[in-house]
Formats: structure tokens, C-alpha cells, sequence
């Protein structure tokens, strides 16, 4: 670690926490203050790739609009304070609140950036179990939501999701993605453009649908240009197809799979030439891509945002398992597989598990099923707004801006103004957090540890790395995990206790339970002296090292900090049957709630085609609404326009760089237009995350260049049914010129 007090160059080593590639970064330093970032050649993973948003990391830490000190609202003004004054006021407001009203009265809103730090994987479990609340609300609810409910159906476990074989597979069907601006989602791969690239050098095929003809589209052997919102239609017709043409084989998995027959009769109806229209493809493409799928010899399925945010998010994420499963290629070297985290627990045998449940609670005023243990995060304005038991009276947000990344911003930035109490984790004053009574801000990302828990379960290729926090902490800053570890204490009606105290009960549970199991590598040892050899110099870092020596790698803290470039464990592995978690120990192709589910999908057949709809977009300078305020990633082409395809635009009288007025069920919002074959006819696409015009923000840079909200086009009611997740894609809309 570099000398604080020094203005001598030095370098440091740190993986970035900027997007889901994890990629492994040397910065550059003069003191403490980061002046560069390259790539690091000797990573284990990433092996020197990096994007601009990595490229950027110097600017992300040092940005002036950062918050230095906590915000404690005095006569309606947030003004700087002490963190004893804000953990006070967060005491002496919130338990109240819960002893009168009960748990539920407070909502917990956890954002995409949570899970990019060591604090968002280690705390917010703790949080959630101190204040007992089911009103929790996430991101996953705006994105992966359906993947989660899909897995758990499946496999009996939301968490157990495979993941495509990069490197070794020899074709790719991927839907609604486009790595090469997003990076991926939920498939961990550093320099995922050049994974792709790769698997074409070597012979093998690329097939895209996406309704953009995305940078993603343009590298594909083969773009399949789909209606946007029939991916699940599409899906179900190449399952049609191989079994209408005996193409299925399940090789090595058929022992672990029931339901096979049923899934045959369930897809009957969905011929390529049924779903045709609705598609808005030839059904000799549909048989085609179906007939390259089974002659593959390995092939993977992949869909994300574009399949998950739809109306059938959730059949849709089903069907791309169904689809790896009925070509044999789930579990398989180069299909898709399930990583193994060096943090998971250590496997248990396999066997019979407790399966995965949807609804075991509903929200108070729509009744919208839990998923996950989550409510639709589309549903909190609502849940604050109505009165009566169990109205939500204050909210907790853990690096949330709902206002832009959830519908109707408008509704919710009223609702968050009417709570009795807001508290934020947030280093910024965005859209939502200037609504908080407690703004308490993390430091920048160099002066925090990093360790991937959750990326490290969705990687391409197992591995682990640590990096400890590139220079130490300014003066007045608090480290973001002694931040929540407070916030736990002043909740939960331990105020004033030490905040090494939530670590140490969070490792005395877990010892206390792995000494108990027989497959934990500690079962039978004493769970004070394994608490005395933990190593680490904080409460974090004695869990990370906890949970690499209950892990399935025989790993610890310390190996990790002998290897500065990470470790590499090795490729992905078959893990089926050992993985499985349903009650029957297999794999239930045919799960009830998606049965019941699938009706409305038929309906889908004879449905009206809406005359035009709306998809949203990704570049590969932004991530969602937090990387706005980064000058050298808000510019040149990465605009927040309308895309509007030149046949569409003739029709109607639109023209490009002039302004336009597009409307849908939840509002309207004048945008400029990009006239570009690059989005098919009857689509217009607008870029999601943008909107920063209220005022009340510290967001210099972002309120230069505004943008627009496009969630603010929708009211909220459009969900998917079994996940609980917004329709974010698909959906009609009008334009029309301005004057």
C-alpha cells in the first residue's frame, strides 16, 4: 500500500467493480490518488482486458460530487454531519418506527451497485434478518428476476444457474444480449467480445436474436432480427421442432430429468409456423436454428435483459434451460454449465432437497407474489402510498435510484417524499437518495477491499481473487462495511455496540452450524478455536476467510493474498446430480407453476400486433443510471435518443436529430430522434438509466446532459406473473413529431 503522505508513483492491484466482467485492473498512483488503470496481463481471469468503463476508474474514484461526510436532513435541508449524529438519528427514528407499526412498516431497496462491492454481499443478509421486514425490493426485479425463478423451479435453487461454456463450445444461441456493450449478465467473462471472436476463429457458430442489429449482431454467423417480446414463442418452437423431428438427446442427463414427455405435449401447439406471425420470422429460420442447435457438437443457450424484461420473462428463461437440457448439452463440457464459487459451501451429497416455493407472502396492496423473498420493486410506490397496516413508513436504500431505473419515477419520487424516515448508502445525491434523512456515503472504490461473491457463482471458468483496498481510507471517510455493520447495530436496537460485533455473530452462526453438517470440511471441529485461526485484520475478512475454509477448494484468506493475480481453479465441471435441490432430486422439466403459466403464452399466438413497441438499449460506456457523472463516459456516442427505423420514420413524418414526443401507458416524454436501419421496422429504442433533471442532486456532469427517463413511459402495471418483473421491453408506445 502506497504512503499516504507520499507523492510518489507507485502501482496496486484491484479488480473492477464496474460492471459484472470482473476484470483485474493495476492503477496507477501518485500518493493516494489513483491517475490511472490498465489492464492486469498476469490476471488468473481476465489476463489484462479492459473497457472504458475500467479505463475510467480514476475518475469514478476521485469525482468531486462524491459525498465526503454523512447528510442528516435539519429543517428540511440535508446538511453535512458526524457519523455519530447520523447513526444516532438512524436509532432514535427507525426502532421506534418497527415497535409501532411492526417490521414491515420499513422497506429495504437494494440497487445494482450493491452487488459489486465485499459490504453488499456481507450485510444487507444480516440487515434484512435484523429488522425481520418482507418488504424487501431489488434490481433483480428490473433484470434477472425471471432467471432466478426459473433455476429454482428447475433445479431447486433461484442461485444454481448455469452458465455457457465460452471457451470450449462450438455454437452459441444467445437472445436479448449484447456483451459486447454490456460485458455480460449473469455470465462473468472478461473480455467477453474476444471469448466470441475466439469461438469463431475455431470454427464454431454465433447465432443472435435481437430485434437491434446490436454490435453483438453484427459479429454473428447468423442475426434472427425477432418482434421484440416473442422470444418465448421463438423458444418454445425449437422445442417444438426437436421433438417433431427426433432431434432430442439428453445423453448423460436423462437419468436426473422427469417431465420430458410432458414438456413434449406442453409445446405441441408452438409450430414454427404457428408462432411465425407473432415472431415476425420465416418458420424454415426457426426449423433451421433448431436443426443447428441438436447438430452442434456442444452448444449453449444464452438469454438475458431482453428475454427477462418481456411479458414471458420467465418461460422464456425457462426455455433456454429446457432447450440445453433436451440437446444434452446442460452439465456438459461446452454446453452450460453451473460454476463452483471458491465462497459456496462445500457441496453437499446429492439427494432429495427442499425445492423452491413462489408466494409464500404477497404484497399488502396488489398482491403481488414473492419471488425469491422479493416483492416487485414496481410495487413500492404503492405499498408506501396506501394507507392502512402495514403501509410502508420509511425506506433503507442500498445503492438504489428506483426513481430512475423502476416505472413511473414521477409516482415513486412522490411516494419516497411522504415517508415519516429515509435512510440511504449511497456516495451520491441522485434522484432517490436526495429524498433521505441519512445520506451516509461509502468511500471511493480504491480505498475498499474487493472480493466477487457473487460473480465468482456465474463465472466462465472457476477462480478467486482478493485485492486489498488499493490506498487507506481519507480522514473522516468510514469503511463501507463498518457503515452497514452500524446501520445493523442502530436498527436492530444495539446501538452503541462495537460494529465487530455483527461480524463476530455472523461467524460464531456459521461455525456453529458447519461443525454440525457432515459434508462441511470443519464437521466436528470446535467452533471457537476454528473462530481463533481465522485470519484476516477485520470482521469482513475473517468471513471471507471463513467461507473459503467451509468452501469445496480448501482455500483461505491467506492463499489468496499469496497470489495477488488471483487463483485459478480450473475450468467449469459437470456438478448434476450433486447441484439439484428439488424435492425429488432431480432435474422437473415440467414445473407446476409454469404449466399454469403456459396458457397465457398460447393466448400469445392470437394476439394483436401492437404497430409499434419499445426495446432499450446498452452501451458500453454506461451501467444503468450510475456512471453518468463520469465525464469521460458521458459523451461522443453514447446519446439518449429515439432509434427509429428509417421506414418507420417516413411513416410517421419523423426526422433524425429533430425532437419527437413518444407516449405509452404511464406518461410521455419529448426525445430526439436517430433515424437507423440498425433497429428493425415497427421498433423504436431508447437507452434506460437517463433522467437526471430533478432538482435536489449533486450530479454535475449527469445534469449537463440530462437525457430522458424512458421508465417513466410506463405506470407499473405490465409484470410478469411468476417473477414478479417489470416489463421494461416490448411495450406499445406512440411517436409522433414536434413541432
Amino acid at each position: 500500500m502506497p504512503d499516504a503522505r507520499s507523492d510518489a508513483t507507485s502501482t496496486a492491484l484491484r479488480i473492477c467493480p464496474l460492471c459484472e466482467a470482473t476484470c483485474g485492473l493495476t492503477l496507477t498512483l501518485s500518493g493516494t490518488r489513483v491517475t490511472g488503470a490498465r489492464g492486469d496481463r498476469d490476471d488468473v481471469f481476465s489476463q489484462g482486458f479492459i473497457c472504458p468503463k475500467g479505463a475510467s476508474f480514476g475518475e469514478v474514484d476521485a469525482d468531486p460530487d462524491r459525498l465526503r461526510a454523512p447528510l442528516v436532513r435539519i429543517d428540511g435541508v440535508l446538511r453535512e454531519a458526524t457519523w455519530t449524529e447520523a447513526f444516532d438519528l438512524i436509532a432514535a427514528r427507525v426502532r421506534p418506527l418497527v415497535e409501532e407499526y411492526g417490521p414491515d412498516s420499513v422497506g429495504i431497496v437494494l440497487g445494482n451497485p450493491n452487488v459489486h462491492t465485499m459490504a453488499g454481499a456481507l450485510y444487507p443478509p444480516l440487515l434484512i434478518g435484523a429488522l425481520r421486514t418482507r418488504n424487501l425490493f431489488t434490481a433483480s426485479t428490473l433484470d434477472q428476476m425471471p432467471k432466478h425463478v426459473s433455476s429454482g423451479l428447475l433445479f431447486g435453487d433461484p442461485f444454481a444457474i448455469p452458465v455457457p461454456d465460452l471457451d470450449r463450445t462450438a455454437h452459441l444461441l444467445m437472445l436479448g444480449a449484447n456483451p459486447l456493450d454490456s460485458n455480460g449478465s449473469l455470465c462473468t467473462a472478461p473480455d467477453f467480445p474476444g471469448r466470441l471472436k475466439a469461438l469463431r476463429r475455431r470454427g464454431g457458430t454465433l447465432t443472435v436474436v435481437d430485434p437491434r442489429r446490436t454490435r453483438t449482431a453484427a459479429l454473428a454467423d447468423r442475426h434472427v432480427a425477432i418482434r421484440p417480446g416473442a422470444d418465448a414463442l421463438f423458444l418454445a418452437a425449437l422445442a417444438h421442432t426437436l421433438f417433431e423431428e427426433d432431434l432430442t438427446d439428453l445423453g448423460t442427463l436423462a437419468a436426473h430429468v422427469e417431465g420430458v414427455d410432458e414438456v413434449r405435449a406442453a409445446v405441441r401447439e408452438f409450430t414454427p409456423e404457428a408462432v411465425a406471425d407473432a415472431c415476425d420470422l420465416d418458420p424454415a429460420t426457426i426449423r433451421e436454428v433448431a436443426r443447428e442447435l441438436a447438430a452442434a457438437p456442444s452448444a449453449a443457450v444464452y438469454g438475458r435483459m431482453g428475454s427477462s424484461t418481456v411479458e414471458y420473462g420467465t418461460l422464456a428463461n425457462w426455455l433456454v434451460d429446457v432447450l440445453n437440457v433436451l440437446t444434452g448439452n446442460l452439465d456438459r463440457a461446452g454446453g452450460a454449465l453451473f460454476p463452483l464459487s471458491a465462497t459456496a459451501p462445500a457441496p453437499r451429497p446429492a439427494g432429495p432437497g427442499r425445492g423452491f416455493a413462489l408466494g409464500r407472502w404477497s404484497s399488502r396492496v396488489s398482491g403481488h407474489p414473492e419471488a425469491k423473498g422479493e416483492l416487485p420493486t414496481a410495487a413500492l410506490a404503492e405499498e408506501i402510498e396506501t394507507p392502512g397496516e402495514g403501509r410502508i413508513r420509511a425506506v433503507i436504500t442500498v445503492a438504489a435510484n428506483p426513481v430512475l431505473s423502476a416505472p413511473d419515477g414521477r409516482r415513486l419520487d412522490g411516494a419516497l417524499d411522504s415517508l415519516d424516515f429515509m435512510v440511504a448508502v449511497d456516495p451520491y445525491l441522485n434522484e432517490t437518495t436526495r429524498h433521505a434523512d441519512v445520506v451516509l456515503p461509502p468511500p471511493p472504490p480504491s480505498q475498499s477491499a474487493h472480493f466477487d461473491f457473487a460473480f465468482n457463482g456465474l463465472a466462465v471458468r472457476n477462480q478467486a481473487r482478493f485485492t486489498p483496498a488499493a490506498v487507506p481510507l481519507d480522514e473522516g471517510r468510514m469503511d463501507e462495511c463498518e457503515i452497514h455493520a452500524r446501520l445493523i447495530l442502530a436498527v436492530s436496537g444495539m446501538h452503541g455496540a462495537p460494529p465487530s460485533a455483527v461480524d463476530d455473530l455472523a461467524v460464531d452462526t456459521a461455525l456453529a452450524k458447519a461443525v454440525t453438517q457432515q459434508h462441511s470440511p470443519l464437521y466436528g471441529a470446535d467452533p471457537a478455536e476454528q473462530a481463533r485461526l481465522l485470519s484476516g485484520g477485520s470482521g469482513p475478512e475473517r468471513r471471507l476467510d471463513l467461507m473459503l475454509r467451509l468452501g469445496p477448494y480448501d482455500l483461505g484468506l491467506d492463499d489468496l493474498r499469496a497470489a495477488p493475480h488471483g487463483v485459478d481453479l480450473g475450468p467449469l465441471e459437470p456438478r448434476v446430480p450433486q447441484v439439484l435441490k428439488t424435492r425429488s432430486g432431480r432435474i422437473e422439466l415440467l414445473p407446476a407453476p409454469i404449466a399454469a403459466d403456459l396458457p397465457r403464452l398460447r393466448a400469445a399466438l392470437d394476439a394483436g400486433r401492437d404497430a409499434l413497441v419499445l426495446v432499450g438499449r446498452r452501451h458500453l460506456r454506461s451501467n444503468n443510471s450510475w456512471l453518468h457523472n463520469v465525464p469521460s463516459l458521458n459523451g461522443g456516442s453514447n446519446r439518449c435518443t429515439l432509434q427509429v427505423h428509417p421506414a418507420d420514420a417516413d411513416r410517421l413524418g419523423l426526422a433524425d436529430g429533430k425532437p419527437a414526443r413518444i407516449s405509452s401507458a404511464g406518461g410521455a416524454l419529448d426525445v430526439e430522434v436517430e433515424v437507423t436501419d440498425a433497429v428493425r421496422h415497427g421498433v423504436v429504442s431508447l437507452p434506460h438509466g437517463w433522467g437526471h433533471d430533478r432538482p435536489g442532486t449533486r450530479l454535475t456532469v449527469a445534469a449537463g446532459r440530462p437525457g430522458v427517463n424512458v421508465n417513466q413511459l410506463l405506470d407499473g402495471s405490465r409484470l410478469d406473473p411468476l417473477s414478479g418483473t417489470a416489463v421494461l421491453n416490448g411495450f406499445p408506445v406512440d411517436v409522433a413529431p414536434l413541432p
